[in-house]
């Protein structure tokens, strides 16, 4: 009985300690306003500009036949859009890291800095796929800017703040923990891939903006919230900063798109159904579905079936987190992949190589003579396929572009013509070849996705 009246006293106790008045001036003033007097002037607000332009609507614009016959229909109107949103000064000359979303198709770009100076700015390299861009700002020097922690060594629980512009009213801070590591796939909008979790509310207009620690440092980049009512509801997601540092390392050396490197495989994650199917002793990892023969990790000893559970020795249970994996250690470098076989553990060393672009592309456009003129066409290889997205095992001939007659008869870009008339297309050149010899009509088998079609159309 006396143990059982202990803690309840104790129970009881707690929050008065908890709301213990401060004994010192110290004590009062314990706040986060040096750090975000010290970060602050980093974070700067992005006004970005579209123009577009749109044509009047015909009942048959959507047709893949009719439309070509108003094509020209109506005088293009040039259609005015703004974005607003955050960026993060990474160096004294002005480079600036934002998302792809906020100023990746901007014709115009205006940045204000907090003590209100303003400059224009270009987009040096952007990516919709990673949802970030890299900015360089002119006429820029001596700038305030905030260092980059390595990702790697943030742990959930960790006070941070964020820094933004959320709905325009200007720089607010808000502050939270990180809640989550490795979340793959869970943002909205067009990042896909790698995230670190936060409560620190992300409201529209923040996007862009700095994720930092404690200590001043930046650790992820503020891209995208998971709601329903289109508020903040503590489930914020941040680009990692090690990413950060691989775009900026390329825009450095000049790229204007990212290059990630080329795993030129398949898998899925191997949940409890597959792990019992192979024998591991628990669910974890990607399990290997399909390899290119020209992969580099195949040329590494890695095969169909193996079961990949880190890079670098940091575990990976998704595609994203793979594809992250290996984008953070760079193109040129060579990454250590463990995996499972037959339930032994294994390493071996890959070098981390871009998709190869061999054989040749041997581009070609069908001539005005012929059959569908202005047909773009380029034979299908590793950096085809991982341009547009195909099937690994994909073979044939790609349109680029339809030209002015193949929208009619059905072809789209991205299509593989992998045979006309019963004969088999390997070569640009075979489709011309193909398609001059006037024949009566053309039977067309293309793959489109996962799809075999037939394309039929006479002349």
């Amino acid at each position: 009985m006396r143990t059982f009246l202990t803690i309840v006293m104790l129970i009881c106790a707690a929050p008065l300690t908890a709301q213990q008045v401060p004994k010192s001036a110290a004590e009062i003033q314990l706040s986060f306003a040096p750090l975000v007097r010290e970060t602050a002037p980093a974070v700067v607000n992005i006004y970005a500009r579209f123009v577009t332009e749109t044509r009047r609507r015909t009942p048959f614009m959507d047709d893949p036949f009719f439309d070509g016959f108003f094509e020209g229909f109506g005088r293009p109107e040039p259609r005015v859009q703004n974005s607003l949103g955050s960026g993060v000064i990474l160096s004294e000359d002005g480079i600036i890291v934002s998302n792809y979303h906020v100023v990746g198709m901007a014709t115009d770009i205006r940045v204000v800095l907090s003590d209100r100076r303003e400059f224009t700015a270009r987009v040096l390299l952007g990516d919709a796929e990673s949802d970030l861009a890299i900015l360089q700002l002119e006429g820029a020097e001596d700038l305030p800017h905030l260092p980059l922690r390595a990702s790697d060594t943030v742990e959930v629980g960790e006070l941070v703040l964020a820094i933004g512009n959320p709905f325009g009213v200007g720089q607010t801070v808000s502050s939270g923990i990180v809640s989550g590591l490795a979340r793959s796939g869970a943002a909205t909008g067009s990042g896909r891939g790698y995230f670190i979790q936060t409560d620190a509310p992300i409201n529209p207009g923040n996007s862009g903006g700095a994720l930092i620690d404690v200590r001043g440092e930046l650790i992820g980049i503020n891209t995208s919230i998971l709601t329903r009512s289109g508020g903040s509801n503590g489930i914020g997601f941040a680009i990692p900063s090690d990413l950060v540092a691989a775009f900026v390392t390329q825009a450095r050396a000049g790229r204007t798109s990212f290059a990630r490197p080329w795993a030129g495989m398949g898998g899925q994650p191997a949940d409890a159904e597959i792990a019992e199917a192979f024998g591991l002793d628990r669910p974890g990892g990607i399990i290997i579905s399909a390899m290119h023969a020209e992969s580099p990790f195949a040329q590494a000893g890695i095969a169909v079936g193996d079961v990949i559970v880190a890079v670098d020795n940091h575990p990976v249970n998704t595609p994203p987190e793979m594809l992250y994996r290996m984008s953070v250690t760079g193109l040129g470098q060579t990454a250590r992949i463990t995996y499972l076989r037959e339930g032994a553990e294994q390493t071996t060393d890959v070098r981390l190589i871009p998709a190869p672009d061999v054989p040749e592309r041997e581009p070609l456009v069908l001539q005005d003579t012929d059959v569908l003129p202005g047909l773009s066409l380029v034979r299908v290889n590793p950096a085809v396929i991982a341009e547009y997205t195909l099937p690994l095992e994909s073979q044939g001939v790609l349109v680029t572009d339809t030209g002015r007659f193949g929208a009619r008869v059905g072809l789209r870009v991205g299509d593989v013509i992998v045979g006309i008339n019963e004969q088999g297309m390997a070569r640009p050149r075979d489709v011309a070849a193909a398609f001059r010899a006037r024949a009566r009509g053309y039977a067309v088998t293309v793959i489109r996705g996962n799809r075999r079609l037939q394309l039929r159309f006479g002349v």
